[in-house]
C-alpha cells in the first residue's frame, strides 16, 4: 500500500499541507486481468468536506463516475467521492469508517500494465496509488513465480555425509525478486521439520548431516515467493541412503573356471564396506581384449547375498577378457564402473572354417606349380586359444606349418587339393579344403577404381560383365613399398557386388596396390590392378631435366621417373615452364608416359630459363631452374643449372656429337706465304672446286651432286701444330639460298664429353690450348669426327 504523491494533486491549494484522504488497496502488484479492490478514506480535517454540498468523486484516468455518499463521523450524507483509473472513471460504493468518510471501488479485471488509481472530491484529487500488473501479455513485465520443477536429491556418503538437492526454477523471468526455500518433513518426533533459505540466485542447496537420517524416509519440497504470489514444487519422498551414488566396487581376483567361464571375487570400496550387501544391486560387463564393444549383464544379487564371488560363463574359449563392475543401493544411482581386470578362459580346439586365397604360377622348366596361399578367419571361426598355428597338408604329408597367415611352396602339377587346419595346444580344427584354381586368360570386369572413403578406408569400385560362369570376385590389397607377403589382405565378394570398402591401417602418402580378380566356377581370371592413396600431397623431389636432343632451333628436355617412395600421390601432370629475359612465360604439358617435351622455334644467342613442375592430387612441387642457350645454326646448345655457372656443351644421344648437315664443304691447303698475285686467289680463281671435297650429308663415301656453299681455308695442314691464325670461311658464288642463318665467324671447338677413347681436346675449326702431345701419340677416331674424316679423304686423294 502506498499513497498518491502530493505532487500529483492537480487541484490542491498551496495551503494544503496534509493529504485530505488515503487510498488503500489489497496489492500494488497484481497479475494482469485479475480483480482489484480499493478504498478512499477522507479525513475530518479535509476542507473539501466542510460544506454540505461537497461531492467525492472517483476517477480512472480522465473518466469520472459518481460515487454513493455515506455518513461517517465528521461527514455529511451528500458528500460525493469520485474514482479514476488513469483516464477511466469508476463507480464506487459508500461505506462508513471510523474517523472520516470512506468510499470503495472494485475493478473486476485490471488490464493495464501500470496505472494510477485516484479519488477526488468535487474535481479535487485527494489521494491515490499506482498499481502494476503483468505476465499474460507479450509485454511481459511482472509475474508471480513459476512452480519449481524436477526436484532431485542425491546423498554423498563421503565424510561428512550431505544431501545435495537441486531443481529447475523455470524459464520465465518474473522481473521481480524471487526467494526460494527448501523444506524437509521427517516423520520423527526427535527430528523436527526444517526450512532452509536458499541464497539469492541459486537453484540448489546442500542439506547438512543433522538434517536427515540415512535409513529413514523424508519428504522434501521447494517454495518460490515474490510480490505477486508463491509457488510450491511437487514433494518427493526418499530414503537418503537409497539416494546415494556409491563408489565404484573393487575386483579382487579373476580366475578361469570350467569351460568358457570366469570367476570374480569383488568387494565394495573400503569407505562403504559397512553397507549391507543384501541390498546391493550389481551389474557386470565384459569385452574381449582386442574389442571396443562392451556387453553388460545384470547380476542376480539373491544368488550371493553377502558373498563376494560371482561367475560369468558362456564366454569364448582361450580368449582374454576385460571385466568391470558397478553397484547401487536399492534404486539409487549406479556407481561409476570399476577399474578393468583381465582374465583368460580355458583353451579348446579351434572351431569353424578358414577363408583362403591362392596365387599360382607354373614353372615352364620344372613344370611345377609355384603357390602362395593366404588365409584368414571366417565369421564362424574361433581360435579358442591365445597361441595358434596353421598347417597346410596334402595327401599324407605336411607341406607347411607356420604361425603366419600365409605360406609359399611348390607342388606337382598333378596335385589338385590341399587341406588347411588351425592348431593350438588343445587340438586341431576340422580341415578346410583348398582347391588349386586353374588360371584363366579372360576376365569379367572393367573400370576398376579406388578412392578414399574416409581417413581410414578406401572405396573400390568396378564394372562387372554378365557371365553365367562368374562365381564372384577376389579383392586383394597390399602396401606397394613393402614386399612382405604377410601384409597382403583379401576379401571374397559375391558376383552381384560391384564395390567394396577396404578397412585397415592405411598410411597417408603411401601407395597401395589393389587388384580385383574374377572368380569362375573352373578357375581365376585375369585381374585389373590400380594404385591408390588414402591421402596425397606434393612429391618429395622433382627430377632434374636433361637436354636429350637438339636440332636447329629446337630442343628436347627429358627427365627420369620419380621413385615411387617419393611421389606421395598419383602423378597428374608434368609441366615445363620456360622463358627468356623480359619475355612471356611459356608452359608445355608433357606426356605422363614419355616424360619429355619439345621446345620449338627458340631464338639463338639468347639465354632461356626453365623448370619442371610435378603435380599430384595433393599438391605441386617445382624443380630447380636450368639455363640454356641455342647458338647459331643449332650447332651447339649450352646448358647450366641455376646452381652452377660452368658451361656444359650438350651432346647427342649415345654420347655422339650433334651433326650439322651441310650441302657441301670444300677443303683446300694454302701456302703459308702468298704472293701479291695470290692474295686474291679466291676472287680470281674461277675454277669449279665442287669436286675437291666430299658431301657431309649421308655417307662420306657416296658421291653426291651439290653446290658448295662455303670453302674452308687452312693456313697449314690440319695435323700441324695449331697456329694463332683462325680459319677463314669464304662464301661460295652459288646463288642457292643457304640452309641456315649466315654467321660472320667460324664456330668454336667443343670438348668431347664422357668419351673414354679420347683423352685430349680435339682441334676442329678453332684454336686449341694445351695441344702439346706428339702426333704419333694421338689416336684419332675418324668415324666420330666427320669434318676431320673429310680432310683425311682429301689428303689421300691428293
Amino acid at each position: 500500500m502506498s499513497e498518491y504523491s502530493q505532487s500529483k494533486c492537480r487541484h490542491c491549494s498551496e495551503k494544503d499541507t496534509q493529504p485530505c484522504a488515503k487510498v488503500q488497496t489489497s496489492s500494488l502488484v497484481v497479475p494482469l486481468g485479475s480483480p482489484v479492490s480499493a478504498s478512499c478514506v477522507i479525513g475530518d480535517s479535509c476542507p473539501l468536506v466542510l460544506q454540505q454540498d461537497d461531492a467525492i468523486e472517483w476517477q480512472l484516468g480522465q473518466y469520472t463516475l459518481p460515487s454513493s455518499p455515506s455518513t461517517g463521523e465528521g461527514g455529511r450524507q451528500d458528500d460525493a467521492i469520485e474514482w479514476q483509473l488513469d483516464q477511466y472513471t469508476l463507480p464506487s460504493s459508500p461505506s462508513t469508517g471510523e474517523g472520516g468518510r470512506v468510499s470503495k471501488v472494485f475493478i473486476p479485471s485490471f488490464n493495464l500494465s501500470r496505472a494510477f488509481l485516484i479519488c477526488s472530491i468535487q474535481g479535487h484529487v485527494v489521494g491515490g496509488v499506482e498499481i502494476r500488473a503483468g505476465c499474460k501479455t507479450l509485454l511481459l513485465l511482472l509475474c508471480p513465480p513459476e512452480t519449481p520443477q524436477n526436484l532431485s536429491c542425491q546423498t554423498n556418503l563421503s565424510n561428512p555425509n550431505t544431501l545435495n538437492c537441486s531443481w529447475d526454477p523455470g524459464q520465465s523471468d518474473t522481473f521481480l525478486r524471487t526467494s526460494y526455500s527448501l523444506h524437509t518433513i521427517l516423520d520423527d518426533k526427535n527430528n523436527p521439520n526444517h526450512t532452509y533459505n536458499v541464497p539469492s540466485g541459486q537453484n540448489h542447496y546442500v542439506i547438512p548431516r543433522n538434517g536427515f537420517i540415512l535409513f529413514f524416509d523424508m519428504e522434501i519440497y521447494v517454495k518460490a515467493v515474490n510480490q505477486l504470489g508463491e509457488a510450491t514444487s511437487l514433494p518427493i519422498t526418499l530414503e537418503p541412503v537409497s539416494a546415494a551414488k556409491l563408489d565404484p566396487p573393487v575386483i579382487m581376483e579373476i580366475q578361469a573356471k570350467d569351460s568358457g567361464c570366469l570367476s570374480l571375487r569383488w568387494n565394495l570400496s573400503p569407505q562403504q564396506s559397512w553397507l549391507s550387501k543384501h541390498f546391493i544391486n550389481l551389474e557386470l560387463r565384459v569385452k574381449t581384449a582386442d574389442s571396443s564393444q562392451w556387453f553388460s549383464k545384470p547380476v542376480n544379487t539373491t544368488l550371493f547375498r553377502k558373498k563376494t564371488l560371482i561367475q560369468q560363463c558362456r564366454l569364448l574359449h582361450g580368449t582374454e577378457y576385460l571385466v568391470q563392475l558397478r553397484v547401487r543401493y536399492n534404486e539409487s544411482p549406479w556407481s561409476e564402473w570399476s577399474y578393468s581386470q583381465s582374465g583368460v578362459t580355458l583353451e579348446s580346439a579351434p572351431s569353424g572354417n578358414l577363408e583362403w586365397w591362392m596365387k599360382s604360377s607354373v614353372d615352364d622348366v620344372t613344370k611345377r606349380v609355384n603357390i602362395h596361399l593366404l588365409w584368414k578367419a571366417s565369421k564362424q571361426f574361433r581360435a579358442n586359444s591365445q597361441n595358434i598355428s596353421y598347417e597346410v597338408s596334402g595327401k599324407n604329408q605336411r607341406i607347411c606349418f607356420t604361425g603366419w597367415s600365409n605360406c609359399s611352396f611348390h607342388l606337382s602339377s598333378r596335385t589338385e587339393k590341399l587341406y588347411l587346419r588351425a592348431v593350438n595346444a588343445a587340438g586341431k580344427s576340422k580341415p578346410t579344403k583348398v582347391h588349386i584354381p586353374i588360371p584363366k586368360v579372360h576376365t569379367a570386369l572393367s573400370n576398376v577404381t579406388a578412392t578414399p572413403h574416409d581417413d581410414r578406408s578406401l572405396m573400390v569400385r568396378w564394372r562387372s560383365v554378365v557371365s553365367s560362369v562368374l562365381k564372384g570376385f577376389i579383392v586383394e590389397w597390399r602396401p606397394l613399398l613393402n614386399t612382405d607377403m604377410s601384409l597382403t589382405q583379401f576379401e571374397i565378394v559375391d558376383s552381384n557386388r560391384t564395390s567394396l570398402i577396404l578397412k585397415g591401417s592405411f598410411e597417408p602418402y603411401k601407395p597401395y596396390e589393389i587388384s580385383v580378380y574374377p572368380r569362375f566356377k573352373t578357375g581365376i581370371g585375369l585381374p585389373q590392378t590400380v594404385i591408390a592413396y588414402i591421402r596425397q600431397k606434393a612429391p618429395s623431389k622433382v627430377p632434374p631435366m636433361q637436354i636429350s636432343k637438339t636440332w636447329r632451333s629446337n630442343i628436347e628436355l627429358s627427365w627420369n621417373e620419380i621413385p615411387i617412395d617419393q611421389r606421395n600421390g598419383i602423378i597428374q601432370s608434368y609441366k615445363v615452364f620456360y622463358w627468356k629475359e623480359k619475355g612471356p612465360i611459356n608452359v608445355v604439358t608433357a606426356d605422363l608416359q614419355k616424360r619429355s617435351v619439345f621446345l620449338k622455334n627458340l631464338d639463338s644467342d639468347i639465354v632461356y630459363e626453365s623448370f619442371l613442375m610435378v603435380s599430384t592430387y595433393g599438391g605441386s612441387l617445382n624443380g630447380s631452374r636450368i639455363n640454356f642457350e641455342v647458338e647459331p645454326f643449332g650447332c651447339s646448345i649450352k646448358r647450366w643449372s641455376s646452381d652452377s655457372t660452368q658451361d656444359t656443351e650438350i651432346t647427342l644421344e649415345n654420347e655422339k656429337p650433334n651433326l650439322v648437315c651441310l650441302s657441301h664443304l670444300s677443303f683446300l691447303d694454302i701456302p703459308l706465304k702468298l704472293s701479291k698475285e695470290d692474295e686474291d686467289v679466291w676472287l680470281s680463281n674461277t675454277e669449279n672446286t665442287s669436286d675437291l671435297g666430299e658431301s657431309i650429308c649421308g655417307s662420306l663415301n657416296t658421291p653426291q651432286f651439290s653446290i658448295p656453299y662455303a670453302t674452308l681455308v687452312f693456313s697449314s695442314p690440319c695435323n700441324s701444330p695449331t697456329t694463332t691464325t683462325p680459319p677463314v670461311y669464304l662464301r661460295s658464288e652459288s646463288t642457292q639460298p643457304l640452309l641456315a642463318t649466315e654467321v660472320s665467324s667460324s664456330p668454336q671447338y667443343y670438348q668431347n664429353i664422357n668419351n673414354d677413347n679420347v683423352s685430349e681436346k680435339q682441334c676442329f675449326f678453332g684454336p686449341c690450348s694445351d695441344f702439346g702431345k706428339d702426333e704419333a701419340d694421338t689416336v684419332i677416331q675418324w668415324d666420330d669426327f666427320p669434318f676431320l674424316r673429310a680432310l683425311e679423304i682429301n689428303q689421300i686423294e691428293n
